[in-house]
């Protein structure tokens, strides 16, 4: 009984976060161990089905990384990384759009049905949420450096993204884009789903990773920092606290807050329901960061 109680005590807790975030809408960044791990994957599709069922309304950008890299070592290429993306000349966009388009987007779509939700990709052709440009990064001696077929978002199909949203289906989007021509482009997953969350204003934009937050010391999973602002990160990637990969996560957060997002939460996609612990309890578990 006792701990039906305690059940109960969370749902009461839960209670005004449903309350404050009914009809808003949060995108959520899913890659990693979130993606890779069977039980893990489940845990966080399961956590955006019971996000819609309340009455959020989540849309899920994802990229797939790892599976890239096998699938190219299976085509004998290697990957080169230039400025922190991955190179993408023609061979290594095939693979990149069949991965993310044929096997991941379809994959999470068919998860979502099969645990009684209701989600919609553009795996099938018939629709396209990202539409984008060529990225254009200078190097050290001021020219731009060539990424290849690597882009960045410049527009999202937002009143496609609200209606399906409005209707209780959950968008999934994988991390590719659309040019002018009708190319693919490859684009970085964080920064991706940051256009999604600046363009729909949403409340919220939350970033699945594979370590527990921010941490002061990385080997101290106790010195996680819960809630910083932007001057205090910028602070924070001086003192090389925050680097390597974890640099052009926070930068995400930066472009969302900077264009009206109002929060954004940096979790651990590997912890068991860590975006239900995140949004719906009084003390979170990951680093949330604002303006």
């Amino acid at each position: 009984m006792d701990h039906a109680i305690r059940k109960a005590e969370t749902l009461i807790e839960a209670l005004s976060y449903i309350r404050q975030f009914r009809n808003r809408l949060i995108v959520i960044k899913l890659g990693g161990s979130a993606m890779e791990e069977p039980d893990a994957l489940k845990a966080t599709l399961e956590d955006v089905i019971f996000m819609a069922t309340v009455g959020l309304r989540p849309i899920v950008v994802h990229g797939g990384g790892k599976p890239i890299d096998r699938a190219m070592a299976e085509a004998g290429l290697k990957p080169r990384k230039v400025l922190g993306r991955r190179y993408t000349d023609d061979e290594t966009l095939a693979i990149v759009v069949r991965v993310l388009l044929k096997e991941i987007n379809a994959d999470l779509e068919k998860q979502v049905r099969q645990l009684g939700g209701r989600a919609i990709g553009p795996h099938l052709g018939s629709l396209q949420f990202l539409f984008g440009e060529k990225l254009a990064l200078p190097g050290p001696d001021g020219h731009p450096i060539d990424l290849g077929r690597v882009g960045t978002v410049t527009r999202i199909d937002a009143d496609q993204l609200r209606d399906f949203c409005a209707a209780g289906i959950i968008p999934l989007i994988p991390s590719v884009a659309l040019d002018a021509d009708g190319g693919w482009l490859n684009v970085n997953a964080d920064t991706a789903a940051a256009a999604v969350a600046s363009q729909l204003q949403a409340e919220k934009l939350v970033l699945l990773t594979d370590t527990p937050g921010i941490l002061l010391d990385r080997q101290n999973p106790n010195s996680l920092l819960a809630s910083l602002n932007v001057e205090r990160c910028q602070e924070l990637i001086q003192q090389k606290v925050i680097d390597e990969g974890m640099i052009p996560k926070v930068e995400a957060c930066f472009d969302a807050l900077r264009a009206g997002v109002k929060k954004t939460h940096i979790i651990d996609g590997r912890l068991k329901h860590s975006l239900l612990l995140e949004i719906y309890t009084d003390t979170g578990i990951g680093t949330e960061i604002a303006l």
